[in-house]
């Protein structure tokens, strides 16, 4: 590369957006979101730019006499920033301590190209002496022959000057670590793009920082996985879990066993080149890529394919349900050749040291209920249908270690005498982590953060690996409630004696036990998730996970999140993700030409958490037939996250404070609100795809209005009365969904949408004068 000018194409939509990067939320709100829980005095001078810091503290804490420190996100371990800057030049020459890998060269090209397009301009790269005006950045890096994999080396140094940058790394992820946080350093000023002056020293926590993605209850076309390579660049995750093979549907071609794509992937898989191509652009991009092809349990799309080894034949193809129960038959002596024959080409596929077999959710109906199943048990002395599993688990593990790879499986799998070796993926609940750490088995931890669960970004960022008492209770209820049991045995009473010892945590890890935990991974099962949803199901939630397993505990601050997680989400939309232009296109998809009101109304309200909105599961938990959910309602548009519901719900908790100069603020937001229902009703009134979000419009209007009203604005004889029975109704709507116990056996609010400015609401209405 000796010179490499930026293609702006990328950016192109993008072009009009660039000079409000950092103005894309309010001064008000970033500085609202840290001050409200302070009290502490305004600064102004903050405003154009990102909050937050390495430290995460409140807002007003870093912000003073005009110091405006840079986002990068996940917060460094060290971040040393004066808040001074200067102008991005057009020339930036590239000095490598050593001639630089094909690798390297391409993620320099990124470089020039995410400069480009966060400076709206083109930008040179050379490697030429520097015309006058010109930077030198200067990367240091050795031989890194452990690259892509478990131990690669991902800690780096960058130091940021008007007369130069240096990038020293410890290998080819921090060169890439490296330069995904320089790129975050652009930031548009008056005058034009700066880059700030900053000492960043960094490396990660935790080894495992992941995104595992199931492509086979929606398959994901291969464009949509390539950008999220990108977006997991940006926030240093470094592996991609793909969940390849399900009941759904087998989503690899296969030369051996073609019936396997043929007919069990319903014609939408991927080839074994763009397979390859997969693992070479993530490769690119510090990413390993560990597939998933899930056995005995969840095989129905397999055996579709190939019935004959089949638990129990013929299949059934009429119920739905019989989709996540089929299983394979372990006591066919022809399964497990068939079995590892699968694996061995498969694993040919993929060249990382990792390979999932996933072993989860056996319905042990599948087994037990097989005569010749429990004949072969009472035949062989195999007293239960876990031990029939742990058989089973231990030949294939054996196959797949002889081919060098290293097993990984849900945490069912430990059951087994399995390789020491063995990785656990903990997802249902911290005593499966200790039980797990506790037997010298590395493990990852994903169980609360599954992204399906529709839960917001705090949730999950409030929630660290290593905690074995936060949402222990829900994880076990996850499992319970779409795991193991059969579709008719409901879960322990909450208040049994059962469930009670099921949610008690676990005492904390040993020393020796944390030792064990490689990190975790955000997981998103796509049930309810069609290619259209998938970046705004995914993203910005994952960016707040993806600081939550990089930087050390004390710097998660949740405090500061939302508005440096609102400024990230921008950045990462700019930089090629779809999350607002995929939610434009859905919205303009059910109400083209009137789509301003409903994006409104999804700036105020959420889809129902906890698997509420997952119609399918509630159907066979109430021994319904299973019916396919079809996708595109407002619910599914609607975000988990909402910036300006917390914008506002912060800008209440200033005001109540003693921010009274912002009560002018409140009353716009809410007039804005208020008015809305109008529109919405109109639109509807063509659109019949908006009615079911009627209800929480009208909700909506109820809300504003009493926030109004405690604010001494359009008072009506009644109406403090009005406004606890509008409170009252929205928090019932909430309470619906606030944990998996509940969601099963209560009714959901109309249209599966939750009010998220209730807090604020609350707030001005207890604070209100008579």
């Amino acid at each position: 590369m000796d010179t490499q000018t930026c293609n702006l194409t990328p950016g192109t939509k993008h072009t009009a957006m660039i000079a409000q990067y950092f103005r894309s939320i309010p001064a008000r709100t970033l500085l609202l979101c840290g001050l409200a829980l302070t009290g502490a005095a305004p600064c102004v001078a903050m405003a154009q730019d990102a909050p937050g810091t390495a430290a995460g503290a409140p807002l007003h804490a870093f912000v003073r006499n005009g110091v405006r420190p840079p986002l990068v996100m996940p917060a460094p371990a060290v971040l040393q920033a004066s808040g001074a800057a200067f102008a991005l030049p057009q020339n930036l020459t590239l000095h490598w301590s050593s001639p630089p890998t094909p690798l390297l060269l391409r993620a320099a090209e990124r470089l020039c190209t995410r400069l480009c397009i966060l400076a709206g301009r083109p930008i040179v790269f050379t490697q030429t002496p520097p015309p006058p005006g010109g930077l030198v950045l200067t990367i240091s890096t050795p031989k890194d022959t452990t690259f892509p994999s478990p131990v690669m080396h991902e800690g780096y140094m960058l130091d940021v000057t008007p007369t130069g940058i240096t990038l020293n790394a410890k290998g080819y992820a921090g060169v890439l670590h490296g330069l995904t946080s320089l790129s975050q350093l652009v930031r548009q000023e008056r005058d034009g793009p700066v880059l700030a002056q900053a000492h960043i020293e960094d490396a990660p926590r935790f080894a495992w920082r992941g995104l595992m993605l199931d492509t086979s209850r929606h398959f994901m076309p291969l464009p949509d996985l390539l950008r999220q390579l990108d977006a997991m660049e940006m926030v240093k995750l470094n592996v991609l879990h793909i969940h390849l093979s399900d009941g759904a549907a087998f989503r690899v071609e296969s030369r051996v066993f073609p019936r396997l794509h043929t007919l069990g992937s319903h014609g939408q898989y991927y080839t074994q080149e763009q397979v390859q191509q997969l693992v070479r652009e993530a490769a690119d991009r510090g990413i390993r890529v560990v597939p998933e092809f899930d056995t005995p349990g969840h095989s129905y799309a397999m055996l579709l394919a190939y019935p004959r080894y089949a638990a129990n034949t013929p299949l059934n193809t009429t119920d739905r349900a019989e989709i996540n129960r089929a299983a394979l038959d372990p006591t066919n002596p022809a399964t497990l050749g068939f079995v590892n024959a699968v694996y061995a080409e498969m694993a040919g596929l993929f060249p990382d040291p990792v390979f999932h077999i996933g072993g989860d959710e056996v319905v042990a109906k599948q087994w037990a209920q097989s005569p010749h199943i429990a004949a072969y048990m009472k035949q062989h002395h195999i007293a239960s249908v876990a031990a029939l599993q742990a058989d089973y688990t231990r030949h294939v593990a054996h196959a797949l270690r002889l081919r060098g790879k290293t097993v990984m499986g849900w945490d069912e799998v430990q059951e087994a005498d399995i390789p020491p070796d063995t990785i656990i993926e903990s997802w249902r609940g911290p005593a499966h982590t200790a039980q797990a750490t506790a037997a010298g088995h590395d493990t990852v931890i994903s169980g609360p953060y599954y992204l399906d669960r529709l839960l917001p970004a705090s949730a999950y960022y409030t929630t660290d690996p290593l905690d074995m008492r936060k949402d222990a209770a829900e994880e076990q209820a996850a499992a319970q409630t779409t795991g193991p049991n059969p579709p008719d045995t409901p879960p322990a009473p909450a208040s049994s004696p059962a469930a009670k010892a099921e949610e008690a945590p676990p005492p904390p890890l040993t020393a020796a036990q944390k030792a064990h935990v490689l990190g975790a991974e955000a997981a998103l099962w796509t049930e309810v998730v069609s290619p259209d949803m998938l970046d705004a199901r995914i993203w910005p939630r994952a960016a707040a996970l993806a600081e939550r397993f990089w930087s050390v505990q004390e710097q998660c601050d949740v405090t500061t999140l939302y508005p440096r997680l609102a400024m990230m989400a921008d950045r990462l939309d700019l930089l090629g993700l779809e999350a607002h232009a995929s939610t434009q296109r859905l919205l303009e998809r059910l109400a083209p030409g009137e789509t301003e009101a409903a994006a409104v109304l999804l700036q105020a309200v959420s889809p129902v958490r906890n698997y509420a909105h997952n119609h399918e599961f509630l159907q066979i938990r109430h021994k319904q037939t299973a019916t396919l959910q079809p996708l595109g309602a407002p619910a599914d548009i609607a975000s988990p996250d909402s910036f300006e519901a917390e914008a506002f719900n912060a800008e209440a908790r200033a005001f109540v404070a003693g921010h009274t100069e912002l009560r002018h603020v409140l009353e716009n937001t809410l007039t804005r609100w208020a008015g809305n229902n109008s529109a919405f009703a109109r639109a509807a009134a063509h659109n019949t795809g908006l009615t079911p979000a009627l209800v929480a419009s009208a909700q909506l209007a109820d809300l504003a209005h009493a926030g109004l009203a405690a604010l001494g604005t359009g008072r009506t004889p009644n109406w403090r009365e009005n406004a606890r029975t509008a409170l009252l109704t929205a928090k019932k709507g909430i309470a619906a969904s606030a944990s998996i116990h509940v969601v099963t056996n209560t009714p959901q609010p109309e249209g599966d949408l939750i009010q998220r400015i209730v807090p604020g609401v609350e707030l001005l209405l207890d604070q209100a004068t008579p």
